[in-house]
């Protein structure tokens, strides 16, 4: 059976990937089993500067997954390839994707200038939910014109795979889409996480300090097949599928939706053995649906294939 998978040019041993900010750096799951089972790893979301995040609290449980609203909270650029990157270099041989993050086009190219140097980092995973000060605080994933001024940017100076992580919150997934493949971006990433509240009955008031966070968690899986089928229609660039995985089922559902490889979120929080369980459990799921080679069924739902 073959699991392998080529994204832009990285090859996969499968196409399980812990999904960034649900995997921290990587080498703290060393403890629990040897990382180099995985596809890859997205890293956590990297700013030029060091982040605390926002005030407590930040998570609020949820009947079928999670919100959260912890602000990118990370050590800075500098520190995540000086420091962490060694770390998880010890525990990890395969190359990584860098989770680029910033409030200006001047923070993801400081960021994505540093990870394209770094030979530890594969591809690039630009995420576009970040809100943009410089233009009233409106996230570049939820404006055509700042996501495409970004990416064509970036292209002009990143040499490395640059995917985008779109955000589920816009009113027609499929043109953002498309208006990364006309950026020039290489891979997308979806989905995010969308936005949800909770409300403590006892203070009456949201258990979020921020009030909204991020919903992620196994609800968001019908959400997640519904985006990456419209786009995988629409665009001909590769997808990570990205919401509610939860076994090696999921993942074969992912992929016959679009997606060419899966990122395993929340089940990492829940159970830090959920990639490992997945990767254990796809040869088993791949020969009771009779199949040999996971890159032929990428996009097998859809009609004439």
């Amino acid at each position: 059976m073959n699991t392998k998978i080529n994204l832009s040019n990285l090859i996969l041993n499968n196409p399980i990937i812990p999904a960034s900010g649900t995997f921290g750096f990587g080498y703290e799951f060393s403890k629990f089993y040897d990382l180099n089972i995985l596809g890859s790893i997205s890293l956590k979301g990297t700013t030029p500067e060091p982040r605390y995040g926002n005030p407590l609290p930040r998570i609020a449980d949820c009947s079928a997954g999670m919100i959260n609203a912890v602000g990118l909270q990370n050590p800075g650029i500098d520190m995540v390839i000086g420091e962490e990157i060694p770390k998880l270099k010890e525990v990890y041989q395969h190359q990584v994707i860098a989770n680029v993050a910033g409030s200006s086009i001047d923070d993801y190219l400081a960021c994505a200038l540093a990870f394209d140097k770094c030979d530890a980092v594969g591809i690039l995973e630009i995420n576009v939910s970040c809100p943009n000060v410089a233009h009233g605080g409106i996230a570049f994933g939820q404006s055509e014109e700042l996501l495409s001024a970004l990416i064509k940017k970036l292209k002009q100076v990143i040499k490395k795979p640059l995917y985008i992580k779109l955000s589920p919150n816009v009113s027609d997934i499929v043109k953002m889409a498309l208006v990364c493949e006309q950026a020039g971006a290489d891979g997308l990433v979806l989905i995010n996480t969308l936005l949800g509240m909770r409300i403590d009955l006892k203070s009456q008031k949201p258990i979020i300090h921020n009030k909204m966070g991020g919903y992620s968690g196994p609800a968001l899986k019908p959400i997640a097949l519904r985006m990456i089928y419209q786009v995988y229609e629409a665009c001909s660039l590769p997808i990570i599928g990205c919401g509610g995985i939860e076994n090696a089922e999921d993942v074969i559902e992912m992929m016959l939706a679009g997606a060419s490889a899966v990122q395993v979120g929340s089940a990492n929080l829940i159970d830090p053995y959920a990639c490992s369980k997945i990767i254990k459990n796809l040869p088993r799921v791949m020969k009771e649906y009779q199949i040999n080679d996971l890159n032929e069924i990428i996009g097998g739902a859809h009609d004439g294939k």
